[in-house]
């Protein structure tokens, strides 16, 4: 649908829905300045969102657990978080305790913690099993915090449920799973049915990265997903949820919404033609999990180093991929041809085939690095 296909008289409440920031999060699987780029993006996804909901000129933003990565994350980021939150608008933002960053002693959460006390009047901190706040005369929201990385108990299950006489709009706002499979353990479970038992026309959920919408529609169970991703093979990352609540009292309309830069793509170049196609995309915005199984002659092999080093880029160059990570382990270096050399005085003849003879060998790897190294600086004199 568009923007909002309902008219703005229509809608009695307007809200964000976010969840799984992990500010602070870690990539030690890439390197120092890919590391950067990746934890930097994750505060950038926050102003994008907190621009979002004064795009919307939404009621209220609720942000639904796992905000940090650690229950007492670096200074750095809690400051920086403080800093965003204090410049955008003064609407009511809900933070949420999730798994990542639970409620507890000596946390970021903590009513003595100096991020605590400088959250600006506007912020509130799920910090009660039974909390409650109403967000007008016709809506009210109830949370509860993870008080644990781990526990079995349903927090939605929790919330109070609708009494006879109350008409008003009612969302509720915990962290937790929804998925039930055999031999599985569920870390916070939360049922399938708890909007439609507690009487919730909204259940703001996070824990699952990916953006899901759980029916039935009058009682809708959502995920709003991460912004953005934090590992490959999570699907719909880089979302927040714009939710409207009519006042005929029908079932909301929930617009999901870009909030994510980076796209997270697992690519397998099978041949030297694959990869020259992969270098001929747009990937200043991706990060790549290249994994390299094929097999190259020495001149082959040269084209693939040019391209993964463009790829890549370097000190004073940018790379065309904007993280890129490399698996080389299924690369099968083809050695036997002299054809792959210049012409070569005698000697360096001699060389060659000795180190193709070890190719055979116990020693084959590293005969195979040798010629390689050998044909490149050879090639680099004839240049």
């Amino acid at each position: 649908m568009t923007l909002v296909e309902a008219q703005e008289d229509d809608v009695a409440l307007k809200i964000l829905h976010t969840a799984d920031w992990h500010l602070g999060r870690q990539f030690r699987s890439f390197g120092d300045e890919d590391q950067k780029k990746l934890t930097r993006a994750r505060l950038d996804a926050v102003d994008r969102v907190l621009g979002l909901a004064d795009s919307y000129s939404v009621d209220a933003v609720l942000c639904a657990g796992d905000l940090f990565d650690e229950p007492l994350p670096p200074e750095q980021w809690w400051r920086e978080l403080l800093r965003l939150l204090q410049k955008r608008g003064r609407r009511p933002i809900f933070l949420l305790p999730g798994n990542h960053d639970p409620l507890e002693p000596g946390s970021v959460w903590s009513a003595d913690h100096p991020f605590r006390r400088a959250l600006p009047e506007w912020v509130h901190v799920i910090d009660r099993d039974d909390y409650s706040f109403e967000l007008s005369a016709q809506a009210c929201l109830y949370a509860a915090p993870c008080r644990s990385q781990a526990g079995s108990d349903d927090l939605a299950m929790k919330l109070p449920k609708r009494l006879p006489d109350d008409r008003r709009i009612r969302i509720g706002l915990v962290h937790g799973q929804t998925f039930d499979m055999a031999g599985h353990q569920t870390n916070f479970p939360i049922s399938l049915r708890a909007a439609e038992e507690r009487g919730l026309d909204y259940l703001a959920l996070g824990d699952t990265h990916g953006f899901r919408e759980i029916p039935p529609k009058g009682h809708p169970t959502v995920y709003p997903g991460a912004p953005e991703a934090t590992n490959f093979g999570e699907v719909d990352a880089g979302y927040a949820a714009i939710v409207f609540f009519p006042r005929h009292g029908s079932a909301p309309t929930i617009v999901k919404e870009a909030v994510g830069r980076w796209r997270w793509r697992d690519e397998c170049c099978t041949s030297v033609a694959e990869l020259e196609e992969l270098l001929k995309q747009d990937l200043r915005e991706c990060v790549v999990r290249l994994t390299l199984d094929l097999e190259a002659t020495l001149a082959e092999q040269d084209r693939v180093e040019a391209i993964l080093s463009e790829l890549k880029g370097s000190e004073v160059t940018h790379g065309k991929a904007g993280v890129l990570q490399v698996d080389r382990r299924r690369v099968d270096l083809n050695t036997g041809a002299m054809g792959d050399f210049p012409e070569l005085p005698e000697v360096l003849q001699s060389v060659v085939s000795r180190l193709q003879a070890l190719t055979e060998g116990s020693e084959a790897e590293v005969a195979k690095r040798a010629l390689f190294h050998l044909y490149r600086s050879v090639k680099e004199l004839h240049r």
